[in-house]
């Protein structure tokens, strides 16, 4: 099938700006859809008539939430701005005001429930989560080079918003871990000896160390499957396995306890930061284990765990 021009333009521009694949991929899908809606006319020739019957369709048929609308409305302003060089001004949308949720934790009895019923790399990943307090994403992306166990660290490249940090990594974890990065070198070793053995990289990391990324330091502690061919300089490369595997697992194991609350890889990040905060550690190690920001993402989880409320006392229990 060939390939739109101007999609291909919009992708090399966001590769030059750096957005993440990921980005890419939820960026050109929404342009994709919003000419398919508009009978595949190009947004050169369309303006806030189009755009607004367009957001009000995802809004009123799709029934998107705000964040996957705000999401939309991000791809189209990056294209009209960067590719069309125009501005969308007097749009009568604007960016949808996100509902402020509370976390969903579990308490040790629920993480137990649910690691029981899960078994070897997926425990694994979902024991790291919770002791570690990682992304899922940036769980699947840990190296060999990542894991420290003399000082008992995990180190995370590139989390969100691209920036490098340190966690815990439990000693609970450290004969599983073994067992699994010795997996992950006797599939690299099968991988050289076919004439392979590149793990996937960032475009500006391959160049710079070329075949070095066939160093076993390099490889993915959950390698995937199969090879595939990366998309930025189409290597053929070794990835981790995929988030959607993971996923399916989780859903399996849940399914199986008595919990009854909504559960994904992101509770178990909760839970770890709510257990750090009441064994003690203060609001700023939270922080920095997290990897968050600004310290007022990280403050929510004190109403989760009730210590902004002090000493207050319920006026029932006086009764």
């Amino acid at each position: 099938m060939p390939k739109s021009p101007f999609i291909e333009s919009i992708r090399a521009e966001l590769r030059v700006r750096r957005y993440s694949l990921q980005t890419e991929k939820s960026y050109l899908f929404w342009i994709r859809n919003f000419i398919y809606f508009n009978d595949k006319r190009h947004p050169n020739d369309m303006c806030n008539a189009e755009i607004e019957p367009f957001l009000s369709y995802l809004a009123n048929q799709r029934k998107v939430s705000s964040s996957t609308q705000n999401q939309a409305l991000c791809a189209l302003i990056f294209v009209y701005k960067h590719i069309l060089k125009r501005e969308i001004v007097g749009l009568a949308y604007s960016f949808t005001k996100q509902p402020r949720r509370m976390p969903c934790v579990l308490s040790e009895q629920e993480v137990r429930q649910v690691l029981l019923h899960l078994k070897g790399k997926y425990w694994l990943i979902t024991a790291l989560l919770y002791g570690c307090g990682l992304r899922i994403n940036e769980a699947l992306k840990l190296r060999v080079k990542d894991i420290n166990f003399d000082n008992h660290t995990v180190f995370i490249f590139r989390g969100k918003g691209g920036k490098d940090r340190y966690s815990l990594l439990p000693k609970t974890l450290d004969d599983a871990l073994i067992k699994q990065i010795e997996y992950a070198k006797q599939i690299h070793k099968s991988d050289v000896a076919q004439g392979h053995g590149l793990t996937s990289l960032p475009a500006s990391l391959i160049r710079k160390y070329g075949n070095t990324a066939k160093d076993v330091s390099w490889q993915h502690v959950f390698p995937s499957s199969v090879r595939c061919v990366y998309p930025y300089d189409e290597y053929v490369c070794r990835h981790h396995i995929h988030e959607t595997a993971y996923r399916k697992q989780l859903r399996q194991a849940v399914i199986k306890t008595d919990i009854a609350k909504r559960i994904t890889a992101h509770t178990f990040r909760h839970s770890f930061a709510t257990q750090v905060l009441r064994s003690g550690a203060d609001i700023r190690t939270v922080q920095d284990l997290l990897g968050h920001a600004d310290v007022k993402t990280t403050e929510i989880y004190t109403h989760v765990i009730g210590t902004k409320f002090g000493n207050t006392q319920s006026p029932m229990d006086k009764i």
